[in-house]
């Protein structure tokens, strides 16, 4: 599968990657221009970026982006001709020196609307104009799909407001709410309070949900309750957390770069301790005089 056809693929289904693009080469260098690799939250690759060097390096700033969300640009090698990237000392024999654009691509907010009506309609596409997945649902049990970035949305116009809003609690989901009069909200709160649901649950209910406009088409509604969603999210709630598994690192004494520990080919012992090096250039050069290097 094209690599960029594999991505978008990832995009579709929710699941966070890095996307990393080889920007900038100068040779000799394994990585040429234009090259593509996915890395997942786990470390996979899938694509090419460079050799034995560069790949972990990579790896591990795209890991890193995606725990924080931001992109970057990554210098591995030694050129000085740009001050806002990341710098990375490579020691390869080589000699080469590439310029990566690492970016992480987190999950859309995922919106799920119960209830099927002009105004959910009109809310879904508005969620999805904006990037966001969204959906309605005309069944409780779909409800239970919603996981911490969903967002859900009780609009079925009295039909199963209640079992909706059960379920939605029952979830970790970032957001619940409820379109619905004043009135109507406080028979449904009270309907849940009664089947045992909990105050610090119910605390979690937006109702009724969106800006209050008075009364307005359902057009209008829609882009009130998404309005509400939309400052909801930009406060940090539902944060687009991506847990990664960083690797075990080492400092390699000899250049400064970080070596995958479990991933090292080369390996030293000194007085007892593993020291682990990015290439066979840099444990030469240690083995031949190891106190001329500190201990990382």
């Amino acid at each position: 599968m094209n690599l960029l056809a594999r991505a978008a693929r990832l995009q579709e289904e929710g699941r966070p990657f890095a996307l990393a693009t080889v920007t900038w080469v100068r040779g000799p260098s394994s990585g040429k221009g234009g090259s593509k690799a996915i890395i997942h939250p786990d470390g996979r690759v899938e694509g090419w970026l460079g050799g034995a060097c560069a790949t972990p390096t990579v790896v591990r700033h795209a890991l890193e982006a995606l725990g924080d969300g931001a992109a970057r640009v990554l210098m591995l090698g030694e050129e000085d001709y740009r001050q806002e990237v990341a710098k990375v000392a490579m020691a390869c024999d080589s000699e080469g020196a590439m310029e990566v654009f690492v970016e992480p691509i987190l999950p859309a907010p995922h919106l799920l609307v119960a209830g099927v009506s002009p105004m959910t309609e009109t809310l879904r596409r508005l969620a999805e104009v904006i990037g966001w997945r969204a959906e309605t649902v005309s069944e409780v049990g779909d409800i239970g799909r919603a996981g911490e970035r969903s967002y859900v949305v009780a609009a079925t116009q009295g039909n199963f407001d209640e079992p909706a809003l059960e379920s939605a609690l029952a979830t970790p989901a970032a957001y619940v709410g409820l379109v619905a009069s004043q009135k109507r909200a406080s028979s449904v709160m009270a309907w849940l309070r009664e089947r045992g649901v909990s105050d610090e649950a119910l605390a979690r209910v937006h109702a009724p949900a969106g800006l209050d406009l008075g009364s307005t088409s359902h057009e209008e509604i829609a882009v009130s309750v998404l309005a509400e969603l939309v400052a909801f999210k930009a406060v940090g709630a539902g944060a687009q957390v991506v847990q990664v598994d960083l690797p075990p690192q080492a400092t390699d004494p000899v250049c400064g770069m970080s070596v995958d520990v479990a991933a090292a080919r080369f390996v030293s012992n000194r007085e007892g301790e593993q020291v682990y090096f990015c290439a066979a250039g840099c444990q030469r050069a240690f083995e031949s005089d190891p106190a001329a290097y500190p201990t990382p």
